[in-house]
């Protein structure tokens, strides 16, 4: 039995793993993919991260790993079905029925394509997704142009024009921190009306260098090695017409990897982890860190630093 499972290898899961290595735990770092790193691999640079100005995401996501490795950290690539309190029992991803442990009943029982693994306590460490617009260019261009995240690229687009794609109140933040800086943003939202809070509605409103473009939709995104343009349509009269601009910042949701958790722990309205500075859930044993966790500001510094902190909480548990 480990004393600690680590599920998901992003900046706080390898931040966990190395603070895990220097308390002596015996842990195991669990990632699906096969380069740890999580959503920093496809940030195009990394200008705020203590130390390392205008390093790039990819390279940045490499340190980690290279430090995780230096630690003599133990991985497994694999895929988790499931995690069960131990004693109990769950039918896997085309798995036949099976018992989570052997009937001692302590800890958890992770279940994955290879084999089920137990360990005293689990670290939630999967992050999070940005919801795409699923339009030709998008994929292409992440990185060049395409970002989700104003507060990590925003300073990128200093006096230069960009496009916010949304209507909630990330997506109505993002053109107000944008419009600070840049020298014009449009925010472009598919309804006549924006779910954002008021307070927040009226404040951009507010402000001369954002231009609200209703009822329109975003149906490519245009550019060699950077955007250059988008095309958009509005929505209710099937006007057609393109935008000359430097960036376009995707806001229109963020999906939590709770997946695995979310019969074990409480999670907020908007699905993340419920889990203190230290880590701990509503479920003993079991830690979350990360963007999965709820939390105010979702940055590389911020996971990093959960990671950290849940290894505190972990020893003090253990």
């Amino acid at each position: 039995m480990y004393d600690l499972i680590i599920i998901g290898s992003g900046p706080a899961g390898l931040s966990a793993a190395v603070y895990a290595k220097r308390a002596g735990l015996d842990a195991l770092v669990m990632e699906k993919s096969p380069m740890s790193g999580g959503q920093v691999l496809t940030t195009y640079e990394v200008d705020n991260y203590l130390g390392m100005p205008g390093i790039n995401g990819y390279d940045l996501g490499m340190k980690f790993r290279e430090h995780a490795d230096h630690m003599g950290v133990e991985f497994l690539e694999t895929e988790v079905f499931s995690v069960e309190k131990a004693g109990g029992r769950h039918v896997g991803s085309g798995a036949e029925l099976i018992a989570c442990d052997n009937g001692q009943g302590e800890g958890f029982c992770i279940v994955t394509d290879k084999g089920e693994y137990r360990a005293k306590t689990v670290l939630a460490a999967t992050g999070a997704v940005h919801a795409k617009l699923g339009v030709p260019g998008e994929e292409e261009l992440a990185g060049m142009g395409v970002s989700y995240c104003a507060t990590c690229d925003g300073a990128f687009f200093r006096n230069r024009v960009v496009a916010v794609v949304g209507g909630g109140d990330v997506a109505v933040e993002d053109a107000i921190f944008l419009a600070r800086t840049s020298q014009k943003v449009y925010l472009i939202h598919r309804r006549n009306e924006f779910r954002a809070a008021k307070v927040l509605q009226e404040r951009v409103k507010s402000l001369p260098n954002v231009e609200i473009l209703w009822d329109t939709v975003v149906d490519e995104i245009l550019g060699e090695d950077q955007v250059k343009k988008i095309s958009i349509r509005n929505v209710a009269s099937g006007n057609k017409r393109e935008l000359e601009l430097d960036g376009i910042f995707i806001a229109v949701g963020i999906h939590p990897n709770t997946e695995l958790f979310e019969n074990l722990v409480e999670c907020d309205e908007k699905g993340y982890i419920i889990a203190g500075e230290d880590g701990m859930t509503t479920k003993k044993g079991i830690f979350a860190a990360g963007d999965v966790r709820s939390k105010p500001l979702r940055q590389i510094v911020t996971a990093v630093a959960d990671g950290a902190n849940a290894i505190a909480g972990i020893q003090n548990f253990l």
